[in-house]
């Protein structure tokens, strides 16, 4: 038990997220602020708002801003996209050298580029860059260097992919990932991570061969998850060019595909998981049971009942959330949380931004600084050993404190806008609004709830 509450105390001061002592503000003050800003915008889209802008069917806009053909060639162009290969190929061999030739130390850089930099920063270069994990990709450099080698084409594989499957395989990997990081007792121990690492790559290759570039699209979890947060960039796609519009218009372009709603859920329930396992309730109930104190098994048996409670709590509440509505003449009611699960996204990446920010900045740093040595002989190949990290953000807690409210509060709204103008699409008038009802509560919860573990944390 002694190795457990080691490990999980180095992870709750890698996270860097801190507790109601680093948020000096009132949390009740910041939830009722937070649930009047949810009200008040429900209000004024229910009376300014009455006709679809961004979705004019389900499948929502197909336009937007084309780049300039100069620029739209260089994005077409094999160097551009050659480029952008090696950049992947770079991080994925540097990555390698520390897993593989690295010392199975806690200083070992494989930690953070594995946790901070692709976990966490795919949320950042997603939003501000696009699908960036689709354009970087190694497996998808690997895939197609194998095809090139076997004389195949790489968009197709063997098989066709069932479009039944849609998401499903990226939920799965997304949960098998966030199982690793907060519930499986060695997450800080170079040999399962390795391992785990070296399975996805085995998969993706394996699954490429089989079913093409489709599997990529619809299985990688990193892949999904980079696509979906890229939903809220202002880089589309339209007619095979890149374009560029408003992010809600974006957003409203997101496909419901079979699993959607069990990506989402994973995403959002393993973040307030993350923050729920810190919380002191949580701790004290770990140590203060004699059968789970006293046994590591225990202990990791709770955390895995509860990160799936979570995961599952959160995709059950959503689907009853959208299907307690009143549907037109031949509208199945079962196909409403995948229609309005795009709306979840930038709940998402406002929980993500209030729970890893400071964790990301920082620990993204200390990062930086270790990858220069990746087999720990004291080396400085990046020219980064010596650089320091900047707790600045840190020092200045009332200012964390805001950000991270904002982030929470901001996702929301956004999330209420999305689900006002998919609803007006796709309800009968007479349910337009009342419709919106139990969604509305639901995200009121949802905003409440995770205001609360992230000052309980």
């Amino acid at each position: 038990m002694g190795r457990r509450l080691d490990d999980a105390a180095r992870t709750i001061e890698a996270h860097g997220i801190g507790g109601a002592k680093d948020l000096p503000i009132s949390p009740e003050l910041a939830i009722a602020g937070a649930v009047a800003a949810l009200t008040i915008s429900f209000t004024v889209l229910a009376l300014a708002w009455r006709t679809p802008r961004y979705a004019s069917s389900a499948r929502g806009p197909r336009g937007g801003h084309p780049l300039p053909d100069g620029l739209q060639r260089v994005v077409d162009s094999a160097a551009w996209r050659g480029g952008l290969r090696v950049v992947g190929l770079l991080f994925f061999g540097w990555a390698a050298l520390a897993a593989v030739a690295g010392q199975d130390l806690l200083t070992n850089p494989f930690f953070g580029m594995f946790y901070v930099w692709w976990w966490v920063g795919l949320v950042p270069a997603s939003l501000l860059l696009g699908p960036v994990w689709k354009a970087v990709s190694p497996v998808r450099t690997f895939h197609l260097l194998l095809a090139k080698v076997s004389g195949s084409q790489p968009g197709s594989g063997v098989l066709v992919y069932p479009a039944r499957l849609g998401y499903w395989p990226a939920a799965l990997g997304l949960f098998a990932f966030v199982w690793l990081e907060l519930v499986y007792p060695y997450s800080t121990e170079l040999g399962p991570v390795r391992l785990w690492a070296s399975v996805y790559v085995a998969v993706m290759l394996l699954g490429g061969a089989l079913f093409g570039d489709t599997w990529f699209e619809r299985a990688d979890p990193f892949e999904v998850y980079s696509s979906l947060v890229a939903k809220l960039s202002v880089w589309g796609e339209a007619g095979g060019r890149v374009v560029v519009r408003s992010p809600l218009a974006n957003l409203a372009t997101t496909e419901a595909r079979p699993g959607l709603v069990a990506v989402v859920a994973v995403l959002f329930g393993s973040t307030g998981f993350d923050s729920f396992r810190e919380s002191p309730t949580w701790v004290r109930f770990l140590l203060g049971t004699d059968a789970i104190a006293s046994r590591d098994w225990a202990a990791t048996l709770a955390d895995n009942i509860a990160l799936v409670v979570f995961c599952g709590g959160v995709g059950l509440l959503f689907a009853l959330g959208t299907m307690l509505t009143g549907v037109g003449h031949g509208q199945r009611r079962l196909l409403l949380p995948g229609q309005f699960a795009h709306t979840m996204i930038p709940i998402i990446v406002g929980y993500i931004a209030a729970h890893y920010l400071s964790y990301w900045l920082e620990v993204g740093q200390d990062t930086l600084i270790k990858a220069s040595d990746p087999l720990s002989p004291g080396a400085d190949y990046l020219g980064t050993g010596d650089w320091s990290v900047n707790y600045g953000l840190s020092y200045h807690p009332t200012l964390l404190a805001n950000l991270k409210v904002l982030g929470v509060v901001l996702g929301h709204v956004v999330a209420v806008v999305a689900a006002h103008d998919r609803a007006i699409a796709l309800l009968p008038k007479r349910h337009q609004l009342t419709g919106q009802l139990p969604l509305l509560l639901l995200m009121v919860f949802f905003t409440a709830g995770g205001l609360f573990l992230l000052f309980a944390a």
